[in-house]
């Protein structure tokens, strides 16, 4: 009986194991039939991830629509949150939600009344610190909008930062083939995901709408503050001023950006070593001491060579 059981348990991970290993070769052809249909038929195989945003943020305009009654309220009651910066985090995070300026201060007053009648509820349930809830709750519901916002611009700034590099290798590769910019971006950032791709898609979308190209670059400008993106456009833009080739100037911005991570890198290799020792100095150090002197302890009292043996 012991060894059908072990036979069952073998053959259940046997299966589980079989399981996943065509899920994963199911995964695999389903991404490259994918890839080979939008090169075929042009389709965008990010598509759907831009539906599913937009119908969260549908699904989030109906949850908040109460929050349009507070937006007079939240204008004036602006701590932490006036109108411009308000408009700068929404336009820097890529606005998701799709929330306008009124909406967001509405909301924080939304959350605020939430807060405040959970308190409320709260004490008549007679739940622990439910006294201090009252006060607390609506504090973390007027709060929590700005800290989410700005958390996302935090977010899809780093995101920039990390895909910028491969993104200019590859428009640069493609620059050099003889490829005009426009048709090269069009090309490329069909092949990446997240802002880089939202920031160039909508650059297009402006050129073809007869945008000057150097406002488009001035709005590429003011809706991020990333050092290198920045560096990168205000190249760009002074290329095209001066005349410079465009490929040379993707390929020497993706060059110093380069250099710029390995810097980035290697100064916080520096100050994570300052940390290390302040860890094995005030934790590890004492921690061990005190083993040592414990076990000598020990040995002095209940060892063969103990104190009490003398006597």
């Amino acid at each position: 009986m012991d060894a059908l059981i072990i036979l069952s348990i073998i053959a259940f991970w046997f299966c589980i194991l079989l399981f996943l290993k065509h899920f994963w070769s199911f995964l695999s052809d389903k991404r490259y039939v994918l890839g080979r249909v939008s090169e075929v038929t042009h389709v965008d195989p990010f598509e759907k991830k831009e539906k599913k945003k937009s119908r969260r943020a549908q699904i989030f305009s109906r949850v908040t629509k109460y929050a349009d009654d507070f937006t007079d309220l939240g204008q004036r009651i602006n701590f932490f949150s006036e109108n411009h910066m308000v408009e700068e985090w929404l336009r820097k995070s890529g606005n998701p939600l799709k929330l306008t300026v009124s909406r967001f201060q509405g909301l924080k007053i939304f959350l605020l009344i939430v807060g405040f009648f959970t308190g409320i509820l709260t004490i008549i349930m007679g739940l622990p610190f439910s006294q201090y809830m009252l006060v607390f709750n609506p504090i973390v519901g007027y709060f929590i909008p700005i800290v989410l916002i700005r958390r996302e611009v935090k977010k899809r700034q780093q995101q920039i930062r990390a895909e910028l590099p491969d993104f200019m290798d590859t428009v640069s590769t493609s620059l050099q083939a003889g490829v005009s910019l426009d048709n090269a971006l069009r090309e490329v950032i069909r092949y990446f995901d997240g802002p880089i791709r939202e920031e160039f898609s909508r650059f297009n979308q402006e050129i073809d709408l007869g945008v000057p190209r150097e406002k488009a670059y001035r709005e590429l400008l003011k809706r991020n503050d990333n050092e290198e993106f920045q560096s990168l456009i205000k190249a760009l833009i002074q290329g095209m001023d001066l005349g410079i080739p465009i490929a040379k100037t993707f390929q020497i911005q993706a060059e110093e950006l380069r250099e710029i991570r390995q810097e980035q890198v290697k100064e916080l290799a520096a100050k994570a070593s300052p940390k290390v020792t302040l860890v094995t100095t005030f934790l590890i150090a004492p921690v061990s001491i005190l083993m040592i002197a414990g076990l000598m302890i020990m040995n002095m009292l209940m060892g063969e060579n103990s104190i009490f043996n003398l006597f």
